[in-house]
């Protein structure tokens, strides 16, 4: 069998420099791993899902720098005097653990914050008011039941009903999930918070809430921040009256949005404490006429970002 050595030396000079040149790159260059730490400063990763959320929170950052991985922004700094890492999930359950993840493995991260809206969907909260609940579950994570007759739907059977009612023919499902801690596969519907985080929380009642827009349109009534209860996470918009009241008295959660749930999933797989802060920036279906947020959507962003920098101060 003819050896490489033995071709190349039938080469003419000229036609191995490329060659040569080549494997002179490769031995000088080291190649970048997946993976690789951006910033080994630890720091506390704080995600919003899309740009108005994170307003406040760039005005109030210092020693700013930025980096791209995959087309995501991430911007070191000191927020509150803690070193934190910002970053935009995007808008949706894939995007939101797609790029947790991303900021996780590129990142020196010891603590995950989500600030942000969120439709309200308990009936004691109003727009404005900031929630900061006890745990997530992802609500949309279905089966599909077959109709066995008009609006009669056939129950799971498959061993993964969590028990909590239906809506039609949507079936609530856990997902299966492993952790850092604990590699075996579980089954798993709600992901709690950090209880350490969330004592801190509980005791921010002081923070001022907003709760007039820059046209001077203002709610009925003062926000409020409400720490407790649930909150879920799935892929919809709801502007839904009847599934609103729905998801309240099947999941007692006073809101529903599009991704902490799945980066409290996330957290949880790595280990990571994790704690949104979630402002109502409308009722998901259950006001009065149009939908609200695109009224109330920048007074909800701030106040949540106000309760997050508390939050932030008071961290030790």
């Amino acid at each position: 069998m003819r050896s490489d050595f033995a071709l190349f030396r039938r080469l003419p000079l000229l036609r191995l420099v490329p060659f040569i040149v080549l494997f002179a790159l490769c031995a000088v260059r080291p190649v970048q791993a997946a993976g690789e730490l951006l910033d080994n400063t630890p720091r506390i990763a704080i995600v919003s899902a899309f740009e108005p959320e994170l307003t406040l929170l760039f005005k109030r950052m210092e020693q700013s720098r930025k980096y791209s991985v995959n087309g995501v922004e991430f911007t070191t700094g000191v927020l509150q005097g803690k070193p934190v890492v910002l970053f935009l999930s995007g808008i949706s359950m894939v995007n939101a653990a797609m790029n947790t993840q991303l900021a996780l493995d590129r990142f020196t991260v010891t603590h995950l914050v989500f600030s942000g809206i969120a439709g309200g969907v308990n009936p004691q909260l109003h727009i404005g008011d900031v929630t900061v609940v006890e745990r997530w579950g992802q609500y949309l994570e279905v089966l599909m039941g077959r109709e066995l007759a008009p609006g009669v739907y056939r129950d799971t059977g498959d061993g993964n009903d969590t028990g909590l009612p239906s809506f039609g023919m949507m079936h609530t499902r856990p997902v299966y999930v492993r952790s850092a801690a604990d590699p075996q596969l579980r089954k798993k519907f709600w992901f709690d918070v950090d209880p350490a985080m969330l004592a801190i929380a509980k005791t921010l009642q002081s923070v001022e809430l907003n709760g007039c827009t820059a046209k001077d349109d203002c709610l009925a009534r003062q926000p409020r921040l409400v720490v407790g209860g649930n909150g879920v996470s799935g892929q919809a918009f709801v502007d839904n009256a009847a599934f609103r009241k729905y998801v309240f008295q099947a999941f007692k959660a006073n809101v529903l949005d599009m991704e902490s749930a799945a980066c409290a999933m996330v957290a949880y797989s790595n280990s990571v404490p994790f704690i949104a802060f979630r402002s109502l920036s409308d009722l998901a279906g259950g006001g009065d006429g149009a939908n609200e947020m695109h009224t109330f959507m920048n007074v909800a962003a701030d106040n949540s970002a106000k309760v997050l920098l508390a939050f932030l101060a008071a961290w030790k």
